[in-house]
């Protein structure tokens, strides 16, 4: 010390300090006198202990200005989760609990949590378009910004594809991400270019970025580490996740996701950032569907999308159910992909029982979009 005059000194490791020392208490007398060594010197010191010799000290830990404790947690598939936590921090107000965190070529990178901040965000007042003139009506002018949209329906109905309609439209007034979980972008891009959406054009012209996230290779700090680069670093006014159920399944985890969601929902709500999520309902008909998240209290907009049988062929109907902005349509209106664009048809006034997916007709020849066969 005396002769190189460091500003940083690290004792590698404790453990190897106490089998030396022998006895506990000679062992706490010396890490006294180093403290006391090194009170008077311009100097940070980092003692590491990795506990192969025993439980926490925390007669040791007394003596410590900071202790930050590192995690790892592995999982059955995938790569493992390492977290720290700052237990200790004399002096500093630290972010409490856990923080997820990646060791990477160059060095370690944290991944904070989203901490609410003040922010100088002025607040749109005009809405996210989707570009169709039916949908928007259903909406009751289209989408607010700082909130968020929910669209959630069994798997199959489009809910994917009206996510990319308004990634679409807004990418011509402001950039917009895309997080893909489930469909890799090799069918997503070209299923939306075939729609008459032009992502590819808009991907080239730097308007929309599109993640593939890979299974079991992010934690959930990192994800959302991610998704506020997207809008601090990258300026993106809307962010579609596509989906919450590959969320849950490709992000290893072992607490409550809905509070992580919830952390990422307010971080973008607070700077006026369009979020649209995909939920995908377990079944295809019936009323007993259910999601495997419950984000309804979290959306401030909820889309519902639906299978029905009608004249012998299965149809799609899209409502809204929940629009916390200002008024909407409360009806149900077919909703039909291709063959050329999204199309929204006039309410299905003649049918009853349409969300359950077996309807009772009740009129006439019927207000159907006229059937533009599979896709």
């Amino acid at each position: 010390m005396e002769r190189v005059g460091p500003t940083r000194v690290v004792f590698d490791s404790l453990s190897d300090l106490k089998l030396m020392a022998r006895e506990p208490l000679r062992f706490r007398r010396q890490i006294l006198a180093l403290k006391e060594f090194f009170a008077g010197r311009d100097c940070t010191v980092l003692l590491l202990d990795d506990h192969s010799t025993g439980p926490t000290d925390l007669q040791l830990q007394s003596l410590c200005h900071g202790i930050v404790l590192f995690e790892q947690l592995p999982f059955e598939y995938g790569r493992a989760r390492r977290r720290l936590r700052i237990v200790k921090f004399r002096g500093i107000a630290a972010v409490e609990g856990f923080h997820d965190f990646v060791i990477r070529r160059g060095g370690l990178v944290v991944f904070p949590q989203m901490a609410k901040r003040s922010s100088s965000v002025v607040r749109s007042s005009d809405h996210v378009r989707s570009g169709l003139a039916e949908l928007d009506d259903l909406l009751g002018g289209g989408l607010s910004w700082g909130t968020t949209t929910v669209v959630i329906g069994p798997a199959g109905t489009g809910k994917s594809t009206l996510g990319a309609q308004f990634v679409a439209a807004c990418a011509d007034i402001a950039p917009a991400a895309v997080f893909l979980f489930d469909e890799r972008q090799a069918t997503f891009i070209p299923r939306c270019d075939g729609l008459n959406m032009r992502l590819s054009d808009r991907l080239a012209k730097g308007q929309i970025r599109i993640e593939q996230i890979e299974p079991g290779e992010l934690s959930p700090g990192e994800f959302s580490h991610r998704v506020g680069d997207a809008v601090e670093t990258r300026g993106a006014r809307l962010i579609f996740i596509d989906s919450i159920n590959g969320y849950l399944n490709a992000i290893p985890q072992n607490d409550a996701p809905l509070a992580r969601m919830h952390e990422l929902l307010s971080f973008l709500n607070d700077r006026d950032v369009a979020t649209v999520i995909t939920v995908a309902q377990h079944g295809v008909v019936g009323t007993t569907m259910a999601a495997p998240l419950d984000l309804s209290y979290l959306a401030d907009c909820i889309l519902l999308v639906r299978f029905f049988e009608a004249h012998g062929a299965v149809r799609r109907a899209i409502s809204v159910v929940k629009k916390r902005t200002g008024a909407h349509e409360s009806t149900i209106r077919e909703f039909q992909i291709g063959p050329d664009r999204l199309h929204l048809g006039a309410a299905l006034i003649e049918f009853q029982g349409v969300l359950t997916g077996v309807p009772h007709y009740t009129g006439g020849a019927g207000p159907l979009l006229h059937d533009a066969g599979p896709r």
